[in-house]
């Protein structure tokens, strides 16, 4: 899965600089068809090449020209095919029945089943926003780990009500320090600590969460093969369903399934970002790139 890693408080030129690439993802993604060069991408931009050259290939590992390349449906087709069999391989063996379901929940994702089907009744999720080199993030938090993490695009309001679809019975407490919380969180899994995830779902839905955490970086596979992988074939909308409904973004890499013709399809959190993440962990995987040892995702302190 994609590693996050924590950063310390960042100088307002570090966070400069994540505000440029992130401009500059978004220009590739909305004018790929023209192939933009470094200077067409400097220019809309404001900057120079060469500040625009050193601060993208220093987050993503690779030029600007070469993640664009990453971007195309072409790239998703021939990586999606090379990684046919790694699903089924990963997925040798799966949930079997209701004893593997609870020590799922409870040794991995910290919940009994009757708790799930409370819809967290009794639960007291403290929530609060946090900075990363993606966006900004609503994360959730019970005493026994992360239940929620999800991208803030259009408002507050919108990111909250889904943390509340989510957890409907589940009473909620604004946390001010939660982005102290989720570097702490995160810096330990970092240093091999177990990161506690707490999810509330369906057994299907968590067989298709598995499935999903099997995905290695820098592989995709389509929504038929996820379908084969948990054992219903026939089921392709259900689990695409189920995919959609993920509530931990990028820690359960629901980005790396996209449709079997290269197309990107879905994504709860925008497609600019799910193309963003495909590219950048595909830069990552390079064997001979730099990047195989940056974080596609990072979180930061506000300037």
């Amino acid at each position: 899965m994609t590693v996050l890693v924590c950063r310390p408080a960042l100088r307002p030129s570090a966070a400069a600089t994540y505000d440029l690439v992130a401009r500059a993802i978004q220009y590739l993604q909305d004018h790929a068809r023209r192939q933009p060069s470094l200077g067409d991408l400097a220019q809309a931009l404001s900057t120079s090449e060469s500040t625009l050259q050193r601060a993208f290939s220093a987050f993503a590992g690779v030029s600007p020209k070469r993640f664009l390349q990453y971007q195309t449906k072409e790239h998703a087709r021939a990586l999606l095919l090379d990684s046919a069999d790694v699903l089924t391989t990963a997925l040798a063996t799966g949930l079997s029945g209701p004893g593997r379901l609870h020590e799922l929940m409870v040794t991995t994702e910290a919940m009994t089943p009757g708790e799930v089907g409370r819809a967290g009744g009794g639960v007291e999720l403290h929530y609060g926003y946090a900075e990363t080199s993606l966006g900004r993030v609503l994360a959730a938090r019970t005493a026994r780990g992360l239940a929620f993490l999800g991208f803030v695009d259009d408002s507050d309001a919108a990111a909250l009500d889904d943390l509340r679809s989510r957890w409907p019975a589940a009473t909620l407490a604004s946390e001010a320090r939660m982005q102290a919380w989720l570097d702490a969180a995160l810096a330990g899994w970092r240093t091999d600590r177990p990161l506690h995830l707490v999810l509330a779902g369906t057994n299907f839905q968590l067989k298709v969460w598995e499935a999903l955490l099997a995905i290695p970086e820098g592989r995709l596979a389509s929504y038929t093969q996820l379908a084969r992988a948990v054992g219903r074939p026939n089921a392709v909308r259900a689990v695409a369903s189920a995919v959609g409904r993920n509530p931990l973004s990028v820690l359960i890499p629901c980005h790396r399934v996209i449709r079997e013709s290269g197309a990107l399809g879905g994504y709860h959190w925008g497609l600019p970002r799910k193309g963003a993440l495909i590219a950048l962990e595909s830069a990552r995987s390079e064997p001979t790139g730099v990047a195989r040892r940056r974080p596609a995702f990072r979180t930061t302190a506000r300037a």
